[in-house]
């Protein structure tokens, strides 16, 4: 028997075992920290797995452990494994991107610093010290600028601010509580806001030869004090427009970072000047894009990934080839102005009756408390779409954001809750 080795395979990373089992390959779970973060908590399906090692802080003991199973790869299945993955592997001998830039795959005011010290694009920013070097940071570049937290996801805690006041308000909201992982915020980052149309591109690279397995272009609103909050994302069609320059601009990013073997996950921003990196993550991208792509494409980042780390032939065949679309699809969150108990949806049949309508995952339910959309945590459904064709899609996109608004929920306000 052979074996990978998969650090904190959490949310999406439930697809890769089933995938190395089919090409020969049973996996081993090793968890980074010895509790589970809140928002992955629930029933741990080890079913996939033939051991699990909580890490205890120490490497060469985890290697130990491991050792005995003598695995062909080690990689990461989240961002918070990120870091132990890269110690591993090093470690090992195996296929590895190394501990050397590891920090700055992670902690988002470095990864901007080693992309803008390879002479790259990249945005101006503030590692944040206190909140009287941020106010005079924001007064003096003037205008719009993100904030924060130096290592977290899903848009937990980012910020966006247009005075210096509503820049401190953010930094003292990120030093005073835990990120999304459970982990005390270690710091905060200030980063000029980029202007321009956003791009999630995701890869798999070996040997430092990058592939792009999908893009994916990114709706956002302006909504309940939100600038820019996330609320579609529709798989790009690379047959459609030319990506070149941005593609090109995203491999040299992971050139930059280090990026030499797996999953990396980049947003960019193609602004007036160019394409500019937002962030990096150096895994798989995260929620359902993975299996969406599947669906609509045949494949993504976990079929390459496979081939990377255990068909290199395959994968070093295939390299460079554009994806092929066999049906648009789009994801869809709907982002809700009020609060209270929830009542109802109204209007859940004009969604379902869209021509291109595939699936809805409520995740508000009537009789739970409803809150305003604020961050990737708190939409209250989301919606699917696929078609053969492009424009309906897009109509449907549309229709969804006509019907979502106040009048789309029917609730029962609590006193002392502002809508």
């Amino acid at each position: 028997m052979r074996y990978v080795v998969l650090v904190d395979p959490y949310a999406p990373a439930r697809g890769l075992p089933p995938l190395f089992e089919e090409a020969g390959y049973r996996c081993v779970r090793v968890q980074s920290t010895p509790e589970v973060p809140a928002v992955y908590r629930g029933p741990l399906d080890l079913s996939g797995y033939v051991d699990n090692i909580v890490h205890s802080g120490d490497v060469e003991e985890t290697v130990r452990e491991l050792s005995k199973f003598a695995p062909v790869a080690v990689l990461t299945g989240s961002e918070l494994g990120v870091e132990l993955a890269d110690a591993l592997s090093e470690r090992m001998g195996l296929d590895t991107n190394g501990t050397k830039q590891s920090a700055a795959r992670r902690d988002k005011f470095e990864m901007i610093e080693q992309v803008a010290a390879a002479g790259l694009p990249a945005p101006r920013q503030l590692l944040v010290t206190s909140a009287e070097q941020l106010r005079a940071w924001h007064q003096r570049i003037g205008g719009r600028i993100v904030v924060k937290p130096l290592r977290s996801a899903a848009g937990d805690g980012v910020a966006f601010c247009d005075t210096a006041d509503q820049s401190e308000a953010a930094y003292r909201g990120i030093v005073d509580r835990e990120n999304i992982f459970s982990l005390p915020n270690l710091g905060a980052v200030a980063q000029e806001y980029l202007v321009g149309e956003e791009y999630i591109v995701n890869t798999v690279s070996r040997e430092g030869r990058h592939h792009v397995t999908d893009i994916w272009g990114s709706g956002r609103l302006s909504v309940n004090g939100i600038r820019d909050l996330l609320v579609e994302s529709e798989l790009v069609d690379p047959a459609s427009r030319d990506h070149g320059p941005m593609v090109r601009y995203a491999f040299e990013v992971l050139d930059a970072l280090g990026i030499r073997f797996g999953a990396a996950h980049l947003e960019i921003k193609v602004t007036p000047d160019g394409p500019c990196l937002v962030e990096m993550a150096a895994r798989i991208s995260g929620g359902e894009l993975p299996y969406y792509a599947t669906e609509a494409i045949g494949e993504s980042q976990f079929h390459w990934l496979v081939d990377c780390y255990v068909r290199p032939d395959r994968f070093d065949e295939r390299c460079g080839t554009q994806y092929q679309i066999k049906r648009h699809f789009a994801w869809a969150a709907l982002a809700s102005p009020v609060g209270g108990t929830l009542n109802a949806y109204r209007g859940l049949d004009q969604i379902e009756a869209l021509e291109s309508f595939r699936a809805m995952r409520v995740l508000v339910s009537p009789g739970q408390l409803l809150r305003p959309t604020v961050d990737d945590l708190s939409y209250p459904l989301t919606v699917t779409l696929h078609h053969e064709s492009e424009g309906v899609v897009k109509r449907d996109l549309n229709t969804i954001r006509y019907l979502d608004g106040r009048g789309f929920y029917d609730i029962e306000q609590p006193s002392g809750m502002a809508e």
